[in-house]
């Protein structure tokens, strides 16, 4: 009896404290914005999950039921009626619903044959790989009816779309670099938005249409260009050293975000416009480790706020359409080493 006493007493003393510190596995000390989180996948590798424009579903990438590598998912912003409506085939990544929520678009290698394309070698360290099989398909939201939107040779992928359902925004090897383009929802009139050597990806609009956030690193020594070029003739590239980046949505008006000397990446806008919310490496104690936390900045690169405080990966943050919530990726409570999955919390400004 003292035992199951002294049992019931270090348990509810636990408790409280995991309430008192939120250490409960899904919230951290010290995330303030972040209150009532749920984890709405369980186990594997899960990711880059975006809300319908009425908020009421996600779209994401996952690696489950026994598959090689991602296809697209939906399901509701509860975690339920979890369907695949990519093909099955090849790999797949970025998806995004249009704004009527009758179609999705995302990329795949499907067309270049069903099974998934080779993992890069990392033996050189750590790289992604830039498949050139990678098209833009757009879809029903059922999965049905894949048509192809891209089909000039290299690497198409990280679709989005603009708030007025319009435009498509991506990023492409057509000219020979990493660079950022629109083109109609229906996949005319291509236009490229950055020429400067380097990777310009990642690309969201802003909340009003007018200004579009992406992600970019441009080599400047001699070293640094060699290097990035010999890294994409192999059709791979180093993250180590993204910063965020702002330009108006014809592409002028380019302009540095952060200067952290970090990997930073996944931005997307505050539903005010003011402020960008992102992953970065730069809180790390150590940026070898896979480190990542949720920051939040002005769009004029001041108040650098950390918005997450979990010792693994925390990254691809995106706002409701309301701007009440904020779902996001993470290796926090994950049943095993590597686990990453989505999340959502309600959104404290």
């Amino acid at each position: 009896m003292m035992i199951s006493k002294l049992f019931v007493a270090v348990v509810l003393f636990s408790f409280s404290l995991s309430v008192a510190g939120q250490t409960n596995g899904l919230s951290m000390p010290g995330e303030k914005r972040l209150q009532n989180i749920k984890q709405l996948t369980n186990g594997g590798e899960n990711a880059e999950a975006y809300f319908s424009f009425d908020g009421k579903k996600l779209i994401f990438q996952s690696k489950r039921d026994g598959r090689q590598c991602d296809q697209i998912y939906t399901m509701n912003i509860d975690g339920s009626d979890v369907r695949m409506v990519s093909t099955g085939k090849g790999r797949t990544t970025c998806s995004y619903f249009q704004k009527n929520g009758k179609k999705i678009v995302y990329g795949s290698t499907h067309l270049a044959g069903d099974a998934c394309p080779p993992a890069p070698d990392f033996s050189q360290g750590y790289v992604w790989a830039i498949y050139p099989s990678y098209d833009i398909f757009v879809a029903n939201a059922d999965g049905s009816k894949p048509k192809q939107l891209t089909k000039e040779a290299g690497y198409d992928a990280e679709a989005t779309i603009s708030p007025d359902g319009k435009k498509i925004v991506f990023t492409s090897t057509r000219d020979g670099d990493l660079d950022i383009y629109t083109m109609d929802i229906n996949g005319k009139n291509v236009k490229r938005l950055t020429t400067e050597l380097g990777y310009d990806g990642g690309p969201f609009f802003s909340p009003d249409g007018k200004q579009i956030v992406y992600r970019a690193f441009h080599p400047k020594t001699e070293a640094e260009i060699a290097r990035y070029k010999d890294r994409l003739k192999n059709d791979l590239i180093e993250p180590n050293n993204f910063e965020i980046w702002v330009m108006n949505a014809d592409g002028s008006n380019k302009r540095q975000i952060t200067k952290l000397g970090a990997a930073s990446f996944a931005p997307f806008f505050t539903p005010d416009g003011r402020s960008i919310i992102f992953s970065t490496n730069y809180f790390a104690k150590d940026p070898r480790k896979r480190n990542f936390e949720l920051a939040l900045i002005n769009v004029d690169g001041t108040g650098l706020e950390q918005v997450t405080f979990n010792e693994t990966f925390d990254g691809f943050p995106m706002f409701s359409p309301d701007g009440k919530k904020l779902v996001f990726a993470s290796n926090r409570n994950a049943a095993k080493e590597g686990d990453t999955n989505v999340f959502i919390a309600d959104w404290v400004k």
